[in-house]
């Protein structure tokens, strides 16, 4: 029984892995068969973990087939406004809580990505390593947990907002501004640095996906 329930959540850690890291993207069927091959896992856990993934809304059905969920304009809209309060409220408590140790990792992770300016890919993974390190030095498990479930549903969006012209520059002056107000112990800047982020990522990612649509339109009148 308890090898069954390893097989069962390795199973699920691997297919969420994949689902973050973007070896499946929204719309890519997912099939028993080829996910037990590819992971060496037998299809029974396969199975119980693609149930699982669906019943989190992170996979869809597709006539008999399930596929990698996607997000339309409302279910994002909504995911920014949880996500804004949640990471508000972590750096917050990050601002309290935070010790020294944490502030100068953080420090470091933005100063790391510096380096990666002209890499959207690689920036998207690093930034999320920061957020991430923002959130555990709320020291509260709760939040960690909660934030923890709205990344999931972040692997869902096919586009990174830090591909926006200029948005990898502001994005990393806004880290930098986070990271000052948590040092100093300003609870207030430190939430109001983080929304202000937040809302300017969801932003730049409205307008990314307003061009893209613009492009694709005048492509088809053509």
């Amino acid at each position: 029984m308890a090898d069954a329930r390893a097989g069962q959540k390795d199973a699920y850690q691997l297919i969420l892995k994949a689902i973050d890291v973007g070896t499946y993207r929204p719309g890519d069927r997912l099939v028993e068969s080829e996910l037990a091959d590819r992971f060496g896992v037998s299809r029974t856990p396969i199975r119980e973990a693609l149930q699982r993934l669906e019943t989190q809304s992170l996979l869809a059905r597709d006539g008999r087939s399930l596929i990698v969920a996607s997000l339309d304009h409302n279910q994002m809209a909504e995911l920014y406004v949880v996500r804004s309060e949640l990471e508000g409220l972590a750096a917050r408590l990050a601002a309290r809580h935070a010790t020294d140790e944490e502030v100068r990792l953080l420090r470091d992770f933005v100063e790391e990505d510096k380096g990666r300016l002209g890499d959207p890919s690689a920036l998207s993974r690093t930034n999320r390593r920061f957020h991430r390190q923002v959130h555990l030095a709320s020291h509260n498990r709760y939040l960690v947990q909660q934030l923890d479930l709205v990344y999931r549903s972040m692997a869902l969006m096919t586009t990174t907002s830090l591909a926006a012209e200029g948005r990898s520059e502001r994005a990393l002056a806004e880290h930098e501004a986070i990271v000052e107000a948590i040092s100093r112990g300003d609870a207030d800047s430190a939430q109001n640095e983080l929304k202000g982020h937040i809302s300017r990522a969801y932003e730049a990612r409205l307008r990314r996906d307003a061009e893209a649509a613009a492009d694709a339109s005048g492509a088809s009148a053509d």
